[in-house]
């Protein structure tokens, strides 16, 4: 979709058929939807029109029922922010408003991105590579004073729509320009999502991001927050930038580097925050702000809160496999004291206990039976307990799940959970049943 294409779904004519293909469109029928309707239909306009009608259905899962009022693009979609990430974000900054300072006044001769009206009391931010509005309607929302900046005519386009459908339009805006020649001194911090994607796919390596990495860096010596990968390596986190791994109902997100006044606690290096698969509705990112025995804090973890070590034991009676997002932050053995447990094996990331634990920063499973990892043993194993549906993980050892399921030929009516992983006696099978949440 190009940029007159964009515009002309805006008219009318545009989102009358955008709503029809929108309502009428299934992946099974979008053949024949297409072809009704390039009969009364320019076909450029009606590709549009179905290609928005798939990434809102995609776009439910991130954003729920805003989606079906917003436009996408399919790399914007892709690492756009979920909106529960997003509006704990804005929350995170609404909470820094007070340690931030005013924006720099702007003479009315200044060109370039920057406010559009007289300076006002509070912090202004900065949302450089902005992409379809992810952050900056989080932002706007939260009652941030913000300005959205992209490089791309067609997504600064879809942006500026996303805040109008979401009557947004009078709290944020947007402008086109490279986010390296911005005037920061007319914000009062920023927000930044550098680029991971090209025309090769996703792009792990931080050098690789648009703006460079270098810039990145450039950032994070004022105030800042900046998106990356989760798997950024520690070694490049700036010294005096707090790291934060975000999951989503078990699943990381992202890893946010937040720098200067932006920052939360007494030196925190590296930060582990779980959010419940149902997220926070993104209109309620204010409610986070000033939360601090709230439930903000119960579901975060920092290198303040891990002894550093823990015990190594071999199985007992439970098994628990820590968040995604405290494996990435470096802060599994943090999980020990909170259920009593120790490590199955000094540098696996599984933990083990006595004690059956509710805790956010883990899942536990009750062991059900320990077992040398031997083919012919857990086979054996298996057809005694009639296993037939069978999940494997494992950790710390070379075995693919999908080959192990077959060489076992389970076949039975009930199922069951191998988790394969090493421990100071060796390779072990742990037989285990997930425990209620």
């Amino acid at each position: 979709m190009d940029l007159q294409t964009f515009r002309d779904l805006l008219t009318p004519a545009g989102r009358d058929l955008l709503a029809e293909a929108c309502t009428a469109y299934e992946e099974h029928t979008a053949i024949a939807l297409g072809t009704r309707l390039r009969r009364r239909h320019p076909p450029d306009l009606v590709a549009a029109a179905m290609t928005q009608a798939a990434l809102r259905r995609r776009a439910h899962a991130k954003w729920g029922e805003d989606a079906g009022r917003m436009f996408f693009t399919r790399d914007g979609l892709e690492q756009a922010t979920t909106g529960a990430v997003a509006a704990y974000r804005a929350g995170r900054i609404v909470d820094a408003d007070c340690r931030l300072d005013p924006p720099e006044t702007i003479a009315p001769e200044t060109t370039g991105p920057g406010p559009e009206s007289s300076p006002e009391r509070g912090a202004r931010i900065v949302d450089l590579c902005c992409g379809i509005g992810g952050d900056l309607i989080a932002l706007a929302r939260a009652g941030v004073q913000v300005t959205g900046v992209d490089t791309d005519p067609l997504t600064v386009a879809i942006a500026r729509a996303n805040l109008a459908e979401l009557d947004l339009a009078g709290h944020a805006s947007v402008e086109q320009a490279d986010a390296r020649e911005v005037d920061r001194a007319a914000y009062s911090a920023a927000v930044a999502d550098p680029a991971r994607r090209s025309l090769r796919g996703r792009i792990f390596d931080p050098a690789g991001y648009s703006p460079p990495w270098s810039f990145v860096e450039e950032l994070l010596r004022g105030d800042a927050c900046v998106k990356t990968a989760p798997i950024i390596p520690h070694r490049l986190i700036p010294a005096g930038v707090e790291a934060e791994w975000i999951s989503v109902g078990g699943e990381v997100k992202e890893a946010a580097l937040w720098a200067g006044r932006l920052r939360t606690g007494d030196g925190d290096r590296r930060r582990a925050t779980v959010l419940p698969a149902g997220g926070v509705p993104a209109g309620e990112a204010g409610e986070w702000a000033g939360q601090t025995g709230g439930w903000a804090d119960r579901v975060t973890m920092t290198d303040a809160d891990d002894p550093g070590a823990a015990p190594v034991s071999p199985p007992l009676a439970y098994l628990y496999e820590p968040d995604g997002a405290v494996i990435r932050a470096g802060l599994v053995t943090g999980v020990a004291p909170l259920v009593d447990g120790s490590l199955l094996h000094p540098k696996i990331a599984y933990l083990t206990s006595d004690q059956l634990v509710s805790t956010p920063f883990a899942s536990a499973y009750r062991i059900v039976a320990v077992l040398p990892y031997d083919l012919k043993v857990l086979t054996r194993e298996l057809r005694n307990r009639e296993v037939g549906n069978l999940t494997v993980k494992k950790r710390g050892v070379d075995v693919d799940p999908q080959t192990l399921r077959k060489r076992l030929g389970v076949r039975g009516p009930r199922a069951a959970t191998v988790v394969v992983t090493r421990s100071e006696q060796g390779t072990l099978a742990l037989l285990v049943d997930p425990t209620p949440a």
